[in-house]
This record gives structure tokens, sequence and C-alpha cells, in this order.
């Protein structure tokens, strides 16, 4: 594909006329029908939905937007919890740098009375790049900015039947994106081009005969849609291997506080050693040196995978412990890797 993008004009207005009828019903959402009535999104939900649906599926996001909002209906309401409360309700939709940022940009949101208008002011609030700015300023707030996410990418990139690794043209991608967006209805069309990626373009099984864009599209007229975008081999993710430890006294489990930096911070999980990668193991002790070994865990975080033994100690020392009913673990809010790890040993008691 050459540098120069060639857009059908009536390009947005195909995928508007789509999503008028295929629009996903989504708790968050308000639909085309009721924006044409005047019914404006709420600002908080939007917000709290892209938050939510970053590396997490719809279903599964699903249920915690529905549980927070439940809880705190609005942004004023999130700022005024604390923080331990919201990063507990968040156990289980991983990344959970993304709890501490909803946090903070709660905090000043709040403060500032509700939330900035334009893509340019909500990017510099915590946990906000350029797709969840573009996003927002689109949906809640009819602004004519670009909402470029995997989806979207995936659109273009074989709608232009673009050849270069999607890494190398991500910028030119935007601008293309940015050269298309309605002045009338921009949320919508965002809201469009997502479900458009989620539904019909979709990785592997494309629905191209459902397609708006299949008149336009080269990768369609080339009869190799699957092969865009063009992706470059990803780099194999590290290994590291450490062990948490299970101390149960008085019918409590140990838990405790993890730094308010780095990996889970701020996150309540077991103790555990420093989370060594493999071929640093044989300058360390063995990670299940210490307690009695029940087996071990497995889990991939971002950029790397992680062997987690799992052994029960008769006593042990932390700096900032937290000590629950083990029959109400489960109620603490873990993180995944922490829950899987206490079920484990939970099996071996049966």
């Amino acid at each position: 594909m050459t540098e120069n993008y060639t857009i059908n004009r009536d390009f947005a207005t195909q995928v508007l006329s789509w999503y008028d009828q295929n629009a996903r019903d989504l708790p968050w959402r308000v639909g085309p029908e009721a924006r044409e009535k005047g019914v404006r999104p709420d600002p908080y939900f939007v917000w709290l939905s892209e938050i939510m649906l970053q590396q997490t599926t719809i279903p599964h996001a699903t249920r915690y937007f529905l549980e927070f909002t439940r809880r705190w209906p609005d942004v004023f309401a999130l700022a005024a919890a604390e923080r331990d409360e919201i990063m507990a309700a968040w156990a289980g939709l991983g990344y959970y740098s993304r709890a501490r940022n909803l946090y903070a940009c709660a905090q000043i949101v709040a403060d500032k009375g509700g939330f900035p208008e334009t893509a340019a002011e909500l990017i510099r609030l915590p946990g906000i790049g350029p797709y969840t700015s573009g996003a927002i300023a689109a949906i809640a707030f009819d602004e004519q900015a670009a909402a470029v996410d995997g989806n979207v990418e995936r659109v273009m990139s074989r709608y232009l039947a673009i050849e270069q690794p999607l890494r190398e043209i991500k910028p030119r991608l935007r601008q293309a994106v940015e050269g298309i967006v309605p002045l009338h209805r921009p949320g919508d069309f965002a809201q469009a081009m997502m479900d458009l990626g989620a539904t019909v373009c979709t990785p592997r099984s494309p629905s191209c005969d459902a397609c708006p864009l299949h008149g336009g599209c080269k990768a369609f007229e080339l009869g190799d849609v699957t092969k865009f975008p063009v992706k470059s081999k990803a780099p194999a993710k590290p290994r590291r291997e450490g062990t948490a430890f299970i101390h149960i006294e008085n019918g409590e489990l140990t838990l405790e506080r993890r730094p308010d930096t780095g990996l889970l911070a701020g996150m309540v999980g077991l103790p555990t050693t420093e989370w060594i990668t493999l071929d640093q193991s044989a300058k360390a002790d063995s990670p299940s040196s210490v307690g009695q070994n029940t087996g071990f865990v497995e889990h991939v975080f971002t950029h790397f995978h992680l062997t987690l033994h799992v052994n029960v100690v008769e006593s042990i020392v932390s700096e900032h412990p937290v000590r629950v009913p083990i029959k109400a673990w489960d109620k603490t809010g873990l993180p995944s890797v922490f829950q899987k790890a206490v079920r484990l040993y939970l099996k071996h008691q049966h």
C-alpha cells in the first residue's frame, strides 16, 4: 500500500447507516434511536466503560460495570470511596494500574466538578490515552475526535489493504481515521466503527457479505481479508518464577499489602518471594525451599509468564500483614494470580 490512503467519500455514511440497524445494546451506551431523540450519554458511564474495556472482553467488563455503577452511581460517589474499596471491587479485571488510575482520575474530575469535554483536556487525566480521550470526547461530548482501537485498526487495515506491519503504520492509520470522522454524529461513528470490527470485520472469520464497506474494501477485492492487518512477530514472553506462602493461624489467612509501586501496586495479596526470571534462578535460592510445597500455578501477565509455587508455612514475617478469615478469603478482592494459589491450597485440604 502506498502512503496515500484513498477512502470512499461515503465511508462514514455507510458505516452510520449500518450502525443504525445493527448497534449493540450495551448498558453504558445510548443507542442511535435515543440519541436522535436528544438523549445524551453519561460521561461517567462512557469513561468507566472505556477504562474497564481496556484489555478486557465486553461480557467480563459488563458485570463489573453494573456492580460499580450500582455502588458508585456517579464520579462524585466514586471519588468519595476508599481506594481499598475500589481495588477490591476491581479484583478479577486485571491490569490493576487501571484501578489506581481510575481512582486518581475520579478525584481530579470530582474536584473540577465534572469531566472536561475535549480530547486535548481528557488526555491529561490519569489512565487516559489517545484512544480513550478520543472515544470519551466523541461519544459523550460530540467532539469530532478519532477513537482508534484494535477493532478500528483492523477495519482500516483491511479496507486499505496496508502491507506494512501494523506497528509501523499506527500514526498514519490514526491520521486516516481523523480525516473521515463526520462533524455530525461523531460519537455514533466511533461506536459504529468499534461494533463493525467486533461483530463483522472479526480477526479470523469476517462476515464480508454483511459489511457495509465491502464494496470499497481493498482486502476484499484481493480475496485475502485475513492477511490484514499485517503483524510483526511478537517476541516470546520471558518466564519468571516465585513462591507464594500460605500461612493460617487461628483460622485466619495472612495476606499483605504490596508496595505502592510496581506490579499489583497497592493490592492485597499473599506474601511472596521475589519473582525472578528463570535464567537467573541458578543464582538464587530455590523458590520452593521454604515450607511445604503444595504445587504451583501458572499465570500470564502482560509482559511475562509466571510460575508461582505455593508453599504452606508455620510462621511468616510481613511488614504490612492483613489477616482475614480463611472462610472469607474470596471476599478480599485478591488479584487473580493469588486466587489461583489459594484455590490450589484449598484443593489439597480436601
